[in-house]
């Protein structure tokens, strides 16, 4: 088994329009860690979280991506322009930067795609955690999917994997 720095994972709760489920926060420590764990990660790092409204994510998504509409979640990596990594100079943890939710957002899409919370929750999570690893599903179509790909995997060993998150019917009635 490969040997993993230690992760500390921040998370905030910036918004009251809907309560976060508990087990969130462990899932979300448990999908940022498996994503370091399947890219080979193994410095110390540090990532934050946060669980925004519409309202906020949309004002983020326009002030830093010209993109005026709300979105499911942001990422805000770290790395300088040359690929180097920011530093925490009190730990010496690597700063990958920060997961900006749309917990609103997350509600809905699993409400669309039929599964639960948690599954939408982790994936956004992994998905995020991916972008502050440097992958970027827009560049091109082959780049999206070799990101699918590794979402679906890390999800998959963690269990909520498309497969096994879906709601059926009967179960949507109990």
């Amino acid at each position: 088994m490969q040997q993993t720095g230690k992760l500390k994972v921040s998370i905030k709760n910036n918004q009251n329009a809907i309560k976060i489920p508990s087990g969130i926060r462990l899932l979300i420590r448990r999908c940022c860690h498996a994503v370091l764990i399947s890219e080979g990660f193994t410095q110390n790092a540090e990532v934050s979280v946060s669980f925004v409204t519409n309202q906020e994510i949309r004002t983020l998504n326009k002030n830093y991506r010209q993109k005026d509409t709300s979105t499911d979640v942001l990422s805000f990596p770290l790395t300088s322009e040359d690929g180097t990594m920011e530093i925490n100079a009190e730990t010496g943890y690597v700063l990958l930067g920060d997961i900006v939710i749309s917990i609103e957002t997350a509600v809905k899409q699993a409400n669309i795609y039929g599964h639960s919370l948690s599954r939408e929750i982790g994936f956004l999570t992994v998905h995020s955690m991916l972008h502050l690893l440097g992958y970027d599903h827009e560049k091109s179509s082959l780049d999206e999917r070799i990101m699918r790909e590794k979402e679906e995997a890390v999800l998959e060993k963690l269990g909520i994997s498309r497969e096994l998150t879906y709601t059926t019917p009967e179960e949507e009635q109990s």
